[in-house]
């Protein structure tokens, strides 16, 4: 077996360990997989290199920036005017404020290009409001955490880009257009959107998830007159992504330059939680009074959840950076080009693959390491290349963070929701494997696609 799979294998093993034998906390399962691999790997010298690089990533804090606001929005209840605008709307539907869920979510991640980043973004609002409306916490938590993770998959997510590239690189520029391949994500990213919703579905029925009864649905118009200002916090977190998405290649880079624009597109994940905490105390002055003191009281309470979800992602940001450095990856990829694989075998393996990979890499990782090998050795199998790539952001970009034990995304969300890991990670399972499965059956080329060339 290639050493490289050995790390993988070893490194789940001990967070296995740790956590199902040991019945340890997931963290300290992801610090000593941490451990464990610098040790393998002999990396000795560099274990506070990996570290820091981590105490530095604009993500990890972005992450905890949106847990801490999401802790301000339940201690100060403003997110419940929000809710009520919500119910008054969808109430009625039976499981209604899920699929909201799945729509915010899904292209909210399209525009702020992190998985992880776009759960905590879109977490604050929409778990709070499935929770109220009868959804179980584990159950709110993973379909925010599915539906985010998709957002990577849709126009005009920087990973799209990646994926037409690794196409342009292999087919030249002039085979295949930016505009044909857009077409083809949308017609790739709403059969996955039909699939959730359908799940979605299914789980209402299952979880008995009724439309609120009638007496409860508050009035539309009372609910927005006593809320609307609460109704503008998902626009005050939305509208900096919108913005920079539409306006970085003209507006922004003109005025700022290129690399102005740059760095403004990677602070907007951190300067957006803080504008929209800041909001957030200033509507509730009257009824609440704001201060240090109270502020600190508001966190203290939400400690017990932000503290291990935070270790845990911090850890796991640390093994990535490792195997990044290592080239893991790239050894790994060169591995898989040289089995030699019919489609349908390597159809079945390449998203498992990548979904493994995915507890350690980000997408856009993936795409830049294994996408030329992807594609080719798709291609040389007997399938659509023009499909392949644009599968890269559906394989690699919406798997990131959702396959446990390593699944980041899903440890936000359960940082906001306050659900427990077991029944979490139990239903996490579920729309993982639905997942893969509608991916396996795309890659195979049996699924009528609107945009195929």
């Amino acid at each position: 077996m290639p050493v490289e799979l050995i790390y993988l294998v070893v490194l789940l093993i001990t967070i296995c360990i740790f956590f199902i034998v040991l019945k340890r906390p997931i963290y300290e399962g992801m610090l000593a997989g941490y451990i464990v691999m610098v040790a393998m790997t002999g990396q000795w010298g560099h274990i506070w290199d990996h570290v820091y690089a981590t105490s530095t990533n604009t993500l990890f804090y972005a992450i905890v920036a949106f847990m801490v606001v999401a802790q301000i929005f339940t201690g100060t209840k403003v997110i419940d005017s929000c809710i009520e605008v919500v119910l008054s709307i969808f109430g009625r539907i039976k499981g209604g404020t899920g699929y909201v869920a799945l729509l915010v979510s899904s292209f909210m991640g399209a525009l702020s290009g992190s998985a992880a980043g776009n759960v905590a973004a879109t977490g604050v609002f929409t778990i709070p409001a499935m929770k109220r409306s009868g959804f179980p916490d584990y159950l709110a938590s993973n379909i925010c955490m599915a539906s985010s993770t998709m957002g990577n998959m849709i126009p005009p997510s920087g990973i799209i880009v990646d994926s037409f590239g690794v196409l342009a690189t292999l087919y030249g520029e002039d085979t295949y257009t930016m505009s044909q391949f857009w077409m083809l994500m949308w017609g790739i990213c709403l059969w996955f959107i039909l699939q959730r919703a359908v799940t979605i579905f299914v789980f209402c029925r299952y979880h008995h998830i009724e439309a609120l009864p009638a007496s409860e649905v508050p009035r539309f118009g009372e609910a927005v007159r006593k809320g609307w200002r609460s109704l503008l916090i998902p626009v005050v977190i939305l509208l900096p992504f919108f913005l920079d998405a539409q306006l970085k290649s003209t507006f922004f880079t003109s005025r700022l330059t290129a690399e102005g624009a740059s760095a403004l597109s990677s602070c907007v994940l951190l300067f957006t939680p803080g504008i929209a905490a800041v909001y957030a105390l200033f509507i509730i002055r009257k009824s609440m009074k704001v201060g240090p003191r109270q502020i600190a009281g508001l966190l203290a309470k939400g400690t017990k959840s932000i503290v291990p979800v935070s270790a845990t992602i911090f850890f796991a940001y640390c093994i990535s950076n490792l195997f990044e450095s290592i080239h893991v990856g790239e050894n790994i990829g060169n591995l898989i080009s040289s089995w030699g694989f019919g489609l349908v075998p390597l159809a079945f393996i390449l998203p498992l693959f990548t979904a493994i990979l995915g507890m350690i890499l980000p997408g856009s990782s993936q795409v830049a390491i294994f996408g030329t090998a992807i594609v080719s050795v798709m291609a040389a199998a007997g399938a659509n290349p023009f499909l392949v790539a644009g599968m890269l952001p559906v394989i690699c970009g919406a798997m990131e963070g959702m396959t446990p034990p390593l699944a980041l995304c899903m440890y936000t969300a359960m940082g906001i929701s306050g659900s427990e890991m077991k029944q979490t990670t139990q239903n996490c399972v579920i729309w993982c494997v639905l997942h893969y499965l509608l991916s396996v059956v795309f890659l195979i080329g049996i699924v009528p696609l609107f945009g195929m060339v």
